[in-house]
C-alpha cells in the first residue's frame, strides 16, 4: 500500500486515520508514505497523476487499486481494516458516513476558499476579495454552528465512539486560527478540538511532514513557506497545466 500525501488538512485526515487504525490492531507493515511537494507542483506530475487523477494530494494505491479523494480514503480504509471507526450497522454507518459527505461538501470547501482569500490572493484587489470573504466567512460561521449543536451533549460527532466524522472534520476545525474562522465561545468546539488532538494516533497522524515540535505550533519560517505555496496553488494560472494535462497542484 502507498500512501501520497503532504502536511494539509485532507491529508492529515488519512494520515490521522492510518495511526488510529494502528492502535485499532491494524499494523500497516506495508504501507510506503511518499511525501508530496505540492509546492513544487509534483501533485502534476505523471506518477503522481497516474495514482490520483484529480491532481490533488492524498491518493492512495492499494495492489494496483488507486483512490483518490480524501474521504474516499477514509471509508475505503474503515472497510477494509475492522474497527469502530466505521460502524459495520447500517444506521450508526450512514449516522457517521452523512458528517463525513457533510465535512466534503461543506466545510472543507467554505475553509478553504476562506483561507485562499484571506491569507493566499495577496494579488486580488481589496475590494475584489470583500464580497467572497463576506460570505465564505458568515457560512464557515453558520457551519461551526451546526457542528456546535451537534456536538450537543455527545463526547465525539456521532456520540461515544471516536469516529471517520471526527477524523474527516478535525483537521480543517483545528486550523481556525489560520483560516481566521473564529469558534471561541461557539460552545463545545474547544472541548471537542482538545478531546480530539489528545489522542495519541491523532498526535501521530498530525506529525506526518511535519517536525515534531512544529505539530501545534508552526515557526515562522513555516508560515511563510505555506503562504508561499498557498499563494501558488490560489493562483488562477497555474490551474493550466492540470486543465491541459502537463505538469504543473
Amino acid at each position: 500500500m502507498r500512501l501520497l500525501t503532504a502536511p494539509t488538512p485532507n491529508g492529515w485526515k488519512v494520515s490521522i486515520m492510518v495511526e488510529e487504525l494502528r492502535d485499532a490492531g491494524h499494523p500497516f507493515s506495508d504501507l510506503e508514505v511518499e511525501y508530496i511537494n505540492i509546492m513544487k507542483g509534483e501533485q502534476f506530475e505523471a506518477a503522481f497523476t497516474e495514482v490520483g487523477p484529480n491532481q490533488k494530494i492524498p491518493a492512495l494505491e492499494d495492489e494496483g487499486f488507486c483512490l483518490m479523494e480524501s474521504c474516499a480514503i477514509l471509508e475505503y480504509l474503515g472497510e477494509k481494516f475492522p474497527s469502530p471507526l466505521l460502524p459495520h450497522e447500517r444506521e450508526p454507518r450512514f449516522d457517521v458516513l452523512q458528517w463525513v459527505y457533510w465535512q466534503a461538501a461543506n466545510v472543507g470547501p467554505v475553509f478553504g476558499n476562506k483561507l485562499s482569500y484571506t491569507r493566499y490572493m495577496d494579488d486580488v484587489d481589496p475590494a475584489e476579495k470583500a464580497h467572497p470573504l463576506k460570505r465564505f466567512a458568515t457560512e464557515a460561521q453558520r457551519l461551526m454552528g451546526v457542528l456546535s449543536r451537534r456536538l450537543e451533549g455527545r463526547k465525539f460527532v456521532c456520540g461515544d465512539e471516536f469516529t471517520i466524522a471526527d477524523i474527516a472534520l478535525y483537521p480543517w476545525v483545528r486550523g481556525w486560527k489560520w483560516s481566521k474562522v473564529p469558534i471561541v465561545g461557539i460552545p463545545n468546539l474547544e472541548a471537542w478540538v482538545d478531546r480530539v488532538r489528545a489522542r495519541p494516533g491523532v498526535g501521530r497522524g498530525l506529525a506526518y511532514g511535519v517536525p515534531k515540535e512544529e505539530v501545534d505550533q508552526w515557526s515562522e519560517a513555516r508560515k511563510a513557506q505555506v503562504a508561499a505555496s498557498g499563494r501558488t496553488i490560489a493562483a488562477t494560472e497555474n490551474l493550466a497545466g492540470g486543465a491541459s494535462g502537463k505538469s504543473g497542484e
